[in-house]
């Protein structure tokens, strides 16, 4: 397909956002780490910002991989203020995830994917996610990194939890061509300000 053209099927949508996907990753990753630390810290203080995270007594995090920005210091701040904290664990491939609970210090294990997990289920329920971008758009949609976890886990909760994206302004798309499985976040947040859906 034609970098230009504008994507049509969902095997033309599904290949340009696995080529979408590298780029913006490569992107990512090329990036200077100290420019990533200042940018991410930015973005961090932007979330503060717009969301009152003690609202939610339970905070579904993510384990920072590929040059992400870590949310740790604030799962440590909820922690300390008296919160839960979860992080996705995935236990059957294709299907929603579950969050555990997590705590700096913890004995943990490998996931699929060696991402690293609690050693320990305890299953939590998270009312916000804070959820990391690979890329995202202008309509709140969010593209990740082809899995589909976090669509299918958000459509399944009960309650949905307030689902924020975090991430770099760089990786800012037109669109990413949403279908009806692609669940948007609510907001959507960089070091450059809150984009509300």
């Amino acid at each position: 397909m034609d970098a230009a053209a504008t994507p049509r099927s969902w095997e033309e949508i599904r290949l340009w956002r696995k080529q979408q996907r590298q780029a913006l990753l490569e992107q990512r990753m090329a990036a200077p780490t100290a420019l990533r630390l200042e940018q991410g810290e930015a973005a961090k203080q932007q979330l503060r910002n717009a969301v009152d995270l003690g609202a939610h007594r339970t905070l579904g995090i993510y384990w920072p991989l590929r040059a992400e920005m870590d949310v740790r210091d604030i799962a440590r701040a909820h922690l300390d203020a008296g919160g839960i904290v979860g992080l996705p664990v995935v236990v059957e491939r294709n299907a929603a995830v579950e969050f555990w609970r997590w705590e700096p210090g913890m004995k943990m294990s490998k996931g699929i994917w060696d991402i690293p997990i609690p050693a320990a289920r305890e299953l939590v329920h998270p009312g916000m996610l804070i959820v990391p971008l690979v890329g995202f758009d202008t309509g709140c949609y969010r593209l990740g990194y082809g899995g589909g976890y976090y669509d299918r886990t958000i459509a399944a909760a009960t309650p949905r939890p307030l689902c924020v994206g975090l991430g770099f302004s760089m990786a800012a798309l037109p669109s990413i061509f949403p279908q009806p499985h692609d669940i948007a976040m609510q907001l959507i947040v960089t070091e450059r300000g809150v984009q509300q859906r």
